[in-house]
């Protein structure tokens, strides 16, 4: 199967009021080339899923900035004032989820779990709205799968079929958000050939990438 597509190809598969997972943790490990498209193709409404908004000008603060996205959950924003502003103005709609239940719950949804349950966030504003289950007299919230119509993630190196490996930090939640979408393009600091990457090295097997970016497909 042929994976890569460059932007005139994958324009379609994106739309106004998309819930879109963006990889990267303050733009290390981000795909600025796949967020300068959404901003290029003025894609609105945007449900986003992405642990922080970064700094401004970096990552997926360049999404808050032109005010695309209307639902954003995230662990933290402090350090995007932009974000901040836009949540206290009421034009931004933000889940803050500790970060180990937002990894938790992105990982639910890719292995078609029904949720995790996890004492973070009880007695907390964290809780509000969210059933509480009791196993074996300790109680537990019970935080639901999250899952997207595309996810963005960014590879190190990615090889021809689709197999990705990351570098350090650039990790982070790419290869989660990489099993959790309908969809899921990759851009690719280098590209390889088939057999470049030892197997033991991927860290996001091919099966669960469906595009590579690429200026030429």
């Amino acid at each position: 199967m042929k994976k890569s597509a460059n932007a005139e190809q994958l324009r379609p598969l994106f739309h106004d009021g998309m819930t879109i997972m963006i990889g990267g943790f303050m733009a290390t490990g981000a795909p600025e080339s796949l967020i300068d498209l959404i901003n290029e193709w003025d894609i609105k409404d945007i449900t986003l899923i992405s642990t922080d908004t970064a700094t401004p000008g970096h990552g997926t603060s360049k999404l808050i900035a032109q005010k695309r996205v209307s639902k954003l959950y995230a662990s933290h924003i402090g350090l995007n004032p932009e974000t901040g502003k836009q949540m206290n103005e009421g034009t931004l709609d933000v889940e803050l989820v500790p970060q180990g239940t937002l990894a938790e719950r992105i990982r639910s949804g890719g292995a078609g779990l029904g949720g995790v349950l996890t004492p973070t966030g009880l007695g907390t504003l964290v809780a509000e709205g969210k059933q509480v289950i009791n196993v074996d007299g300790k109680d537990y919230l019970l935080e639901t799968p999250l899952k997207a119509d595309v996810a963005l993630i960014r590879g190190s190196i990615v090889d021809t079929r689709g197999n990705v490996f990351y570098r350090k930090t650039t990790q982070n939640f790419n290869p989660l958000m990489a099993t959790a979408a309908d969809t899921v393009i990759v851009e690719a600091e280098t590209i390889v050939n088939l057999g470049d990457i030892e197997p033991e090295s991927v860290h996001t097997p091919s099966l669960y990438v469906d595009y590579i970016l690429t200026e030429d497909a």
